[in-house]
């Protein structure tokens, strides 16, 4: 599957005739991702395109993961991804980061780097090619392939903060997937080298150990550098022979070993349980091994026809968990890569309480069905026609491929082989290939990946339930595949499209007004609906909508709350129209489109999108949850029992704890705004309820003002509009908010709470609010504030104290329902510091308060904040935001007063001023959750 992921994300230039198609040709290569080998072993790949204009994006692929470690360097390939943020040759301590900062990168955002099992790779993303940067981040790649320094005090240094890297990722379900690891991968290698590593290693491993690690691995023959942007092929490459051809060869190198998963005849079993995980999960894989062969027409069509038949029983799984007696939450399928050598079959399910045998065992009866009798015909001609589309928008949208899908393609070509080819020229192949598929075809796929051999079960129990043991796995299993009750899979709905059955009488457009400034154009319709558009097609084949209404919650009564919060989910499991939810996906099937509804605390709203071929499926949609929307009893059925089960899975979980003791800080136990998600919440959610809310929101379309943005054209759009949005009633009601959010119990609150865990850590949280101003200034000095407050206490807090991994601040200025600024703090972190770590933050922001601030940061903020600007002014969304503030707050955001002007402009003293407001004269809390003394 993630081959075919890959295949459908990246390009193929080929012709493949109906008559000749030839399964053991290979895919032609997309030749314009340039790729060459230097005479040292390292490869290189090179991009050119504009997704992103006047940028680029710099990865390193090492050919390295957790799985090289000795027994004895266990986290070190992951620790050693952190050193090289730590001091290279060229760039030593922190240097790196504060060269690329001062043009605008952020930390954790346009630098970062992963390691996992079998790879690690680093990236620098969507920097300037102007001022030399483009050496600049080829002297990068140039020092993490050779040339980290790795200094005694570095190394130290890092230890605590991969301790607190551990930390924050240690939870039940962190300690249940571990138990897990030794039955997934059968006790290979695999099985004992998750990449964060052991602990006691990190701690306390010599430096030679490291940097034994590091010699041995880190060599050119295992290394891959990618450039992609807005470059001149020729230019970057020229650049890269002449700089990463010095880098010399690893004489006699270590051999670069593969660790293959052993098979099994007999299925394997485990059960884990832990005290902070309350509910069942059962999880069943079968391992396959990767075909040797790949990159042939031959393997797109298997890893076709696989992708097929799991999408295909998804559909029927979800079918059945529509049902309220049915015995699970909701379970899944995939077929994928699960290491280097392997793939496997994904089997995952969520049973309701107690029913841990029945879940498996109906779950199972779904997949033996397919097993048995293969697919309908019916379901094969949707599934085909949604890979049609999936193709045809790939198509549509070469041009703007980002850089992150890009880079997937290529990592994929370097570690794996697999053939980076051109989708036009691939859709052609895939069409031949669909002609060819037969149901038999994807019978015997079925049967393939449901195999016999290498099975294994993973059960997460509970305690004080009966859970699903080894041997009632097996008879299960057994059970089902000797089941002669079972038959074949039927389905009735056919050539019925989503208003079919409902009669529609046309609106009219009465008034056209052209805003040249803009370019935008509003439509207002006879029933006084607003519509404002712009054609923009920065991102081909695209559209977007956003209809906007002031009123949501706040206009509700306390009672009707819980209600209130869960319409969503109940209009979405309810269908729309005539149709179910299963029976719309049916409907839907091919389509692009998609259409949301939210109900907000001071507005609702509906949101949708689509490819343009597909915008009237999407204002079809639009039209039917105004006047015909689906309140379905039997949805409402499977909403309360998932929502039973969801108040059980928070009894034990740490995070829920901390969620609930925060609000009973803040508001009070018995707040009626901001209420527990308790049985006592669950009962108060009534269907009649949702149903009348809904009706209240969204009765009267004529309080919305319509927004949509994107490849479409006027012409195809306006009969569109007359026809389903100038037909909605409306009634020309007019509403607005009533600012009556919940308030805290005080204005300074100050409170440690203890809860009883399994692995120890404080979890930080922090926040100041103040009511100031909404100006356009403003609001862009609080952003100001928190990119500074991010820079400060990601030095202090994690470079100089090691006392948490990922220190979060942030600062953001609230236009409605009143304006007001936050600036708040959270992170995790060693509990015998958590006290320590607070007076540090809150003298980070005191020192701003007190004028205390860099040019250095503030440099850094202001190139951050002019380049992400530059950089999504070519996104479609811009002329969203464009429009919605324009028409809804009367601002330009294209005139630079409203924001190039004010950034160049700021002042130490804008930034000391809101500081100080927020810490001096607002309100505030500090609640530091803390283990059990």
């Amino acid at each position: 599957m993630k081959h075919l992921i890959l295949l459908l994300l990246l390009p193929l230039s080929f012709f493949v005739n109906a008559q000749s198609l030839d399964l053991n040709q290979p895919l032609p290569i997309d030749k314009s991702i340039k790729k060459g080998v230097l005479t040292n072993g390292l490869t290189y790949y090179i991009k050119s395109t504009n997704v992103v204009k006047g940028a680029a994006s710099y990865y390193i692929i090492q050919n390295v993961g957790s799985v090289l470690e000795n027994d004895d360097q266990q986290g070190l390939a992951h620790f050693l991804e952190h050193m090289a943020f730590n001091g290279t040759q060229t760039f030593p301590g922190k240097s790196m980061l504060n060269t690329l900062q001062k043009h605008g990168a952020v930390f954790g955002k346009d630098i970062n780097a992963y390691t996992s099992f079998d790879e690690t790779v680093y990236n620098i993303n969507n920097i300037p090619t102007k001022d030399s940067l483009v050496d600049t981040c080829l002297t990068i790649l140039n020092d993490w392939s050779n040339y980290l320094l790795l200094t005694d005090e570095e190394i130290d240094a890092e230890r605590a903060v991969i301790k607190e890297e551990w930390r924050t990722r240690q939870s039940g379900q962190m300690r249940l997937f571990e138990i897990s690891l030794p039955i997934k991968f059968n006790h290979s290698k695999y099985a004992d080298r998750l990449p964060i590593g052991e602990m006691s290693i990190v701690e306390n491993f010599d430096y030679k150990t490291l940097r034994n690690f590091y010699h041995d691995w880190y060599r050119t023959d295992l290394q891959a550098i990618a450039v992609i942007g807005d470059v001149n092929i020729e230019t970057i490459e020229q650049k890269i022979i002449k700089k990463f051809s010095k880098i010399p060869a690893i004489k006699n190198p270590r051999e670069r070993f593969t660790v293959n998963v052993p098979n099994n005849d007999k299925m394997m079993y485990s059960l884990g349980m832990d005290p902070e995980v309350s509910t069942a999960n059962i999880s069943y894989g079968i391992r396959h091994q990767k075909p040797l062969e790949t990159g042939t027409i031959g393997h797109l069509k298997r890893s076709l026809q696989e992708s097929m038949v799991t999408s295909m029983l998804n559909a029927r799984i979800s079918e059945q968990a529509q049902k309220p007696e049915a015995s699970f939450l909701g379970a899944g399928m995939s077929y994928g890569s699960m290491s280097r050598t392997s793939n496997f079959l994904s089997i995952r399910l969520a049973p309701k309480p107690n029913l841990q045998k029945e879940a498996f065992s109906e779950v199972l009866t779904e997949i033996e069905r397919a097993v048995k009798f293969g697919f309908v015909q019916s379901e094969i001609n949707r599934k085909i026609m949604q890979l049609k589309t999936a193709y045809k928008n790939q198509v549509a949208k070469k041009e703007s491929v980002s850089h992150k899908r890009i880079i997937g393609s290529i990592k994929s070509n370097y570690l794996e082989n697999s053939t980076i080819s051109d989708i036009e020229k691939q859709f052609v192949i895939v069409k031949q290939i669909f002609s060819t598929i037969t149901k038999e075809d994807l019978h015997k796929t079925i049967k393939r990946l449901y195999a016999k051999n290498n099975r294994f079960i993973n059960v997460t129990g509970v305690a004080e339930q009966y859970n699903l043991t080894e041997a009632d796995a097996i008879k299960i299993i057994n059970l089902a595949e000797n089941d002669s009750t079972i038959e074949p899979y039927k389905e009735s709905m056919q050539g019925k499209t989503l208003v079919s059955d409902i009669r529609i009488k046309s609106g009219k457009i009465i008034k056209t007004l052209t805003n040249n400034e803009l370019k935008s154009t509003t439509f207002l319709l006879n029933n006084n609906i607003k519509v404002h558009y712009k054609f923009v097609n920065k991102e081909k084949d695209k559209v977007a909508l956003n209809g906007l209404s002031y009123g949501g919650k706040s206009l509700l009564n306390d009672i009707d709350l819980p209600s209130a919060n869960l319409l969503g989910n109940l209009i979405q499991m309810s269908g729309l129209g005539d149709f179910n939810t299963t029976d719309l996906r049916k409907v839907l099937a091919g389509k692009t489109a998609n259409v949301r509804i939210r109900l907000n605390e001071i507005s609702e709203s509906i949101s949708g999108g689509s490819n343009s071929q597909d915008v009237e499926t999407m204002l079809q949609m639009v039209h039917l949850y105004f006047v015909k929307p689906r309140f379905d009893p039997s949805a409402f059925k499977v909403l309360k029992s998932n929502l039973d089960s969801y108040i059980t899975s928070r009894t034990n979980s740490i995070s829920e704890k901390m969620n609930d003791s925060l609000k009973i800080v803040l508001y009070g136990k018995n707040n009626p705004k901001i209420r527990l998600f308790n049985q006592e919440y669950v009962s108060d959610i009534k269907f009649d309820k949702i149903k009348s809310i809904y009706e209240s929101r969204f009765h009267d379309a004529s309080d919305f003002e319509f927004f949509i943005v994107g490849d479409v054209k006027a012409d195809q759009l306006k009969p569109l509009l007359e026809k389903y949005i100038a037909s909605i009633p409306t009634y020309n009601t007019k509403e607005v908010f009533i600012d009556n959010g919940a308030e805290w119990v005080s204005d300074k609150i100050t409170e440690d709470v203890y809860l009883a865990m399994e692995d120890p850590k404080s979890t930080v949280n922090i926040l100041y609010k103040k009511e100031i101003p909404y100006t356009v200034e403003n609001a862009i000095y609080a952003n100001v504030l928190g990119d500074i407050l991010q820079l400060r206490i990601t030095e202090t807090v994690r470079e100089t104290e090691g006392g948490a991994y990922s220190p979060r601040a942030n600062a953001h200025l609230i236009r409605e329902p009143k304006s007001e600024l936050n600036v708040s703090f959270k992170f995790d972190c060693n509990p015998e510091l958590a006290d320590k770590l607070v007076g540090i933050v809150n003298t980070e922001l005191q020192k701003i308060a007190d004028g205390n601030i860099k040019e250095e940061d503030l440099n850094k903020t202001r190139s951050n904040l002019l380049k992400e600007r530059t950089q999504s002014i070519d996104k479609n969304a811009y002329d969203m935001r464009l429009l919605t503030s324009f028409f809804r707050y009367d601002l330009n955001i294209n005139d630079p007063k409203n924001f190039e002007n004010i950034v160049n402009k700021v002042s130490i003293k804008n930034i000391q001023d809101m500081a100080s407001q927020v810490l001096n004269e607002g309100e505030s809390y500090r609640v530091v959750f803390k283990p059990n003394k």
